[in-house]
């Protein structure tokens, strides 16, 4: 997302997709040094006198809605990572930064980089993105441990289903109890598989609302598996705390 001249301060949503997020985030704020909150009280931003502020972040597994605060002007450059990656790229216990956001700029391999100051300093997008590239593969190639082949793929067939999988199903061919399916999901994804794949079900719906590719809400509701308007409209509230027609009306006009 890009916008050179924002009119007016605005707080951007960002609700629950189901992956988590490297985000190179640069705006501008007006007014005394002061530290910026999101509503929920996540993921401090800091800013001196109404200078930029710049940041690489990591977003972890997000159920509940959160903001990103926004003025005088806007870049986002977001990695949407798979979800089982985090533990692969990080070492975290995903469960650990679960509704988080935390300065990975600090931390190795962007530290050594450099990273922040060549994301800052780059003279294009395409270079931003390289750059970008660059990081990602460092990660990979510093990853912690072994992949887990059954998380890559119980993930992989909650999501192609969005979320309308059956988990009994899924552990009977991982042969694995209930208790320890949900352990390796808290582990890896963040949050237990029941909640991933409510999060993958309203993921797949919010598409549709927000493409606007509907004449009704029940229409959305019926093609994502909700048993009416009614039960969409409450998991949308859940995820988003607005209702749609409130989300529409407070969605602001930023330059994709």
């Amino acid at each position: 997302m890009e916008d050179d001249r924002l009119l007016q301060d605005m707080t951007i949503p960002l609700v629950a997709k189901g992956y988590p997020s490297i985000v190179f985030q640069s705006t501008r704020k007006g007014g005394s040094d002061r530290s910026e909150v999101d509503t929920l009280g996540r993921a401090a931003i800091h800013s001196k006198g109404g200078g930029a502020i710049e940041q690489l972040v990591l977003y972890g597994q997000n159920v509940q809605p959160f903001q990103l605060h926004a003025s005088g002007n806007l870049l986002v450059i977001a990695y949407f990572l798979h979800p089982y990656l985090l533990k692969y790229f990080f070492g975290f216990n995903a469960r650990e930064i679960k509704d988080l956001c935390i300065d990975i700029g600090v931390m190795r391999p962007a530290k050594s980089m450099n990273l922040v100051e060549q994301l800052v300093n780059a003279s294009s997008l395409s270079v931003r993105l390289q750059i970008m590239d660059d990081y990602v593969r460092k990660l990979s190639a510093a990853s912690h441990g072994r992949d887990d082949k059954s998380i890559i793929w119980s993930t992989r067939e909650i999501v192609k289903s969005r979320g309308l999988v059956s988990l009994k199903t899924l552990q009977s061919e991982l042969c694995v109890t209930e208790r320890t399916f949900q352990r390796l999901f808290e582990s890896h994804i963040g949050v237990p598989p029941k909640l991933f794949r409510k999060i993958c079900q309203f993921n797949a719906a919010f598409d549709q609302f927000s493409r606007g590719q509907y004449k009704k809400l029940s229409d959305i509701a019926y093609n994502h598996g909700y048993s009416d308007q009614s039960h969409f409209i409450r998991v949308f509230k859940e995820f988003t705390l607005l209702t749609p027609g409130d989300y529409l009306a407070n969605l602001p006009e930023v330059q994709d």
